[in-house]
């Protein structure tokens, strides 16, 4: 039974500014870290089937600001540089400043590519999932959903009738307690953060040098195919993989395939990761 995939993640938390944030450490031997970062409304138990797969790495999953097990901030502080400030802490607190490979999807992979841009020194490749450079979200929907809700299908039911089709990964988030079930994200943190992730990011995404890998689901309703490429076309040591059949959530819609290609990418850019 010690097989690697049984191990359970330990939960681990560490100071970001006045909040407290939390992350699962899937541990392994290895001296190369991959830290994940989740998008909007998910958590680090999004990416628990993967991380496990990784068995020569220690793999650390993120709940960032407003979501999962880490602080709600009181006031609201969902700036760009809030979110990157704690990737700032986590690899200066808990990982000795010691340079990581990051992965992240949606929210996270934009966090990722940000990050990059401003500590190159920290960052020895990137693997982002399914945003762009030019990203127009709107999560106005969170606001229909209810504070709790009596079941766990009434809440799923809530989030049909807000009209999104991605019940499943939206769903990751919920939990129950003696008020019913809810969501553990900040729905109200959502108005204020998502308007800040919108823009136009060229320059950021412009702004490194290391190895990027663009994971890109054909099907997604956040990012376009020719985006995609345009993202690939303009940044030097930058591949572009597309998932015909899937949608935003490419690891969760082809768990295997999503780690396949990743771990190609990684044994490609051995010389400059380990």
């Amino acid at each position: 039974m010690n097989s690697h995939n049984n191990i359970l993640a330990i939960r681990k938390y560490f100071k970001s500014g006045n909040l407290q944030l939390s992350y699962l450490d899937f541990g392994g031997e290895s001296n190369k870290v991959l830290v994940m970062l989740h998008g909007y409304m998910a958590n680090a138990r999004t990416f628990s089937e993967l991380a496990v797969k990784f068995k020569d790495w220690r793999v650390i999953a993120v709940d960032q600001r407003g979501h999962g097990w880490s602080d709600h901030p009181s006031k609201k502080e969902y700036a760009r540089n809030d979110y990157i400030n704690d990737i700032v802490n986590l690899i200066q607190n808990e990982l000795g400043g010691q340079p990581v490979t990051l992965l992240g999807h949606s929210l996270g992979g934009l966090n990722a590519y940000q990050f990059a841009a401003r500590y190159p020194e920290w960052v020895k490749a990137v693997i982002v999932e399914d945003i762009g450079v030019e990203i127009n979200a709107d999560f106005s929907f969170a606001d229909k959903l209810p504070f709790r809700s009596s079941s766990l299908k009434e809440l799923r039911d809530s989030l049909g009738r807000a009209g999104l089709r991605a019940i499943d990964y939206f769903s990751e988030s919920v939990f129950e307690d003696e008020l019913g079930w809810g969501f553990r994200t900040d729905l109200a943190g959502l108005q204020i953060s998502v308007p800040q992730s919108n823009g136009v990011w060229w320059e950021d995404w412009l702004s490194s040098n290391c190895p990027f890998l663009l994971i890109h689901g054909k099907k997604s309703f956040f990012l376009n195919i020719n985006q995609a490429e345009q993202m690939e076309l303009k940044r030097p040591n930058t591949k572009l993989v597309v998932f015909e059949e899937c949608g935003h959530g490419v690891h969760s819609d082809d768990l295997d395939g999503f780690y396949q290609v990743v771990n190609d990418f990684l044994a490609d850019h051995k010389d400059c990761i380990e």
